[in-house]
């Protein structure tokens, strides 16, 4: 058995007394664990892409809440570039991996209380089963309740007896079964492994080719690990809904409306909060379809659920009995510390009617006042030279910037110029567009016309505007003749790229638009929904001189004082 050291943070020329622990296979034990009543939060581990300082924050505010409530606070977590890890966030920081032997270890050693899972993201939710077999007390929602919402098929009968619809899907763990799957569901189809993080390994398949040869690339499927396959809404408006419950009422934090559609991986897209564009009935469908889930599952935390809004109905992509990504955004956004929260619902200190006014309790849902937060992505293309900017369903953000203002326009200006992205006011718009999206396309390129900007495109894309009216230059594809359009791009005129990929190829001429338009710092957007929101934004800018200027501080007190 490990025994555990203290890092001498004093360097041994003062007696140390931080708390940091690690674990060696010597005699002494320096721990010393106390006997007062403790509680062990799971921390996220390394830092990668699809769990970061999101959960990290999550982490910090639960530490906080129960220590204000007379616990002893103990973080697992073995990476010390976080918060979490900061030596007067917890009481006792063991630096430990998130494996079940060594986070047994520790449990074992100081007897703690009860273990938190829900706050680290998926690392330590793979945990909560294998620990409470072994007998620890997972507080919060019931383990069993966590992995009914991981298995497919029994999350798929809970979703029928509740009559709350989902896209239809199956499950593959061979390549004959997998064609089987697509071929009843239709194509295109979404598929991934089993328990991953941030979509990794996540495709969108249009054909048996594609999907034979994605199965072929798949290492990890088995029994234990089947390749999940879902029927793929195309043109679907994506939703993002976080939830608190205490095992009886439930409060709505937000309903996230993703401005990219479905098929962009929720941590690569810009959301907005309250929605713009989503009816209010279905706004409420949304909201009851979240309440019934978190009563059902005896959702004692935090739960985040993904839809989509597809021909008028709304489908439950996904549900996660844990802290989501956007669990910081929206507690910003609201005034309301979702993870503190959370965390005394979960230590059963408190009930969310202790918590939170009777009038909100009664709306079911967060106040988020007369203004647009808009939680934008921040993405590292420019320190990989070459990478292709294009999004899909696997993460490639790192990190994530927040806006506030009036209008939803502006605040998505002010969010993409904190992500690293400064839309411009004037100058030249570049569109390569494919078929399907030439109709928006044009009202896209109209409305920037009527804002000064002068319009650039290729042959195709540049004979539909013209069909619709519109003044554009066309220009050469590389294969055409000279000077093309990656010529345009070099030559520092072009402002804008709006470039929307060809579907399952992915031609070179268009990796090469948007790695020069990296290159050469060009913002550029790759979907029409987010092309909307971009040309929404340049006309907020050019309606004001200047941005407004949200104080967070004076925000949550109005939004106090509303409620």
């Amino acid at each position: 058995m490990p025994v555990y050291k203290r890092v001498d943070t004093c360097a041994a020329e003062f007696e140390s007394f931080t708390p940091y622990m690690y674990s060696c296979y010597e005699e002494e034990d320096e721990s010393a664990p106390t006997t007062r009543k403790k509680i062990a939060i799971l921390g996220s581990g390394p830092n990668r892409i699809g769990q970061g300082i999101e959960f990290d924050y999550c982490c910090c505010h639960a530490a906080f809440a129960l220590r204000e409530r007379g616990f002893e606070t103990i973080m697992v977590n073995c990476n010390p570039e976080t918060v979490s890890t900061d030596y007067d966030t917890s009481d006792r920081l063991y630096f430990e991996p998130l494996t079940f032997e060594d986070v047994s270890h520790v449990l074992e050693h100081e007897q703690v209380d009860g273990v938190i899972v829900q706050f680290g993201g998926q690392t330590p939710l793979n945990l909560a089963l294998p620990l409470e077999r072994a007998g620890f007390k997972i507080i919060g929602t019931s383990p069993r309740s966590i992995d009914l919402a991981e298995d497919r098929k029994r999350f798929g009968a809970l979703l029928r007896r509740l009559e709350i619809p989902q896209p239809e899907n199956g499950t593959a763990t061979s390549i004959a079964q997998a064609l089987r799957v697509a071929a009843r569901i239709g194509y295109p189809v979404l598929v991934r492994p089993s328990y991953v993080l941030g979509g990794r390994a996540m495709a969108i398949v249009y054909d048996a080719g594609a999907l034979q040869r994605y199965m072929e690339l798949a290492t990890e499927y088995s029994s234990d690990r089947p390749i999940l396959i879902d029927r793929f809404l195309e043109d679907a408006i994506e939703v993002d809904v976080d939830a608190l419950g205490d095992g009886r009422d439930v409060v709505v934090g937000g309903v996230m409306e993703h401005i990219e559609e479905a098929g962009i991986h929720s941590g690569d897209s810009s959301c907005v909060l309250p929605p713009f564009s989503i009816p209010e009935a279905l706004q409420k469908t949304i909201r009851d379809y979240t309440v019934r889930l978190c009563r059902e599952l005896k959702v004692v935390g935090l739960m985040n659920v993904q839809f989509a809004i597809a021909q008028g109905a709304v489908y439950v992509l996904e549900v996660n009995p844990r802290a989501s990504r956007t669990v910081p955004f929206v507690s910003k956004a609201t005034g309301v510390p979702l993870a503190k929260l959370a965390a005394l619902v979960m230590s059963r200190k408190a009930r969310l009617r202790n918590l939170l006014p009777p009038e909100v309790l009664e709306r079911g849902i967060l106040a988020v006042g007369d203004r647009y937060c808009v939680k934008s992505p921040v993405f590292p293309w420019n320190k990989f030279p070459g990478a292709d900017p294009v999004l899909g369903p696997e993460m490639h953000s790192t990190g994530e910037v927040m806006g506030v203002a009036a209008t939803m326009g502006e605040a998505f200006a002010k969010a993409q110029l904190a992500a690293g992205v400064a839309l411009p006011r004037a100058g030249t718009a570049f569109f390569k567009l494919r078929d399907r999206d030439k109709p928006k396309g044009c009202e896209l390129a109209r409305r920037l016309h009527r804002l000064g900007f002068e319009l650039l495109a290729t042959r195709k894309t540049a004979a539909a505007f013209r069909q619709a009216g519109l003044p554009v230059q066309m220009v050469y594809k590389v294969s055409e003749g000279r000077p093309n359009f990656l010529d345009h791009l070099k030559g520092g005129k072009v402002t804008l790229i709006v470039n929307t990929p060809e579907g399952v190829q992915q031609h070179f001429e268009e990796k090469e638009i948007r790695r020069t338009a990296v290159q050469h710092r060009i913002p550029i957007v790759t979907t029409i929904a987010a092309a909307e929101a971009a040309v929404e934004a340049i006309a907020a800018m050019a309606s004001t001189a200047a941005p407004s200027v949200h104080v967070l501080q004076e925000m949550h007190a109005e939004l106090a004082a509303a409620t």
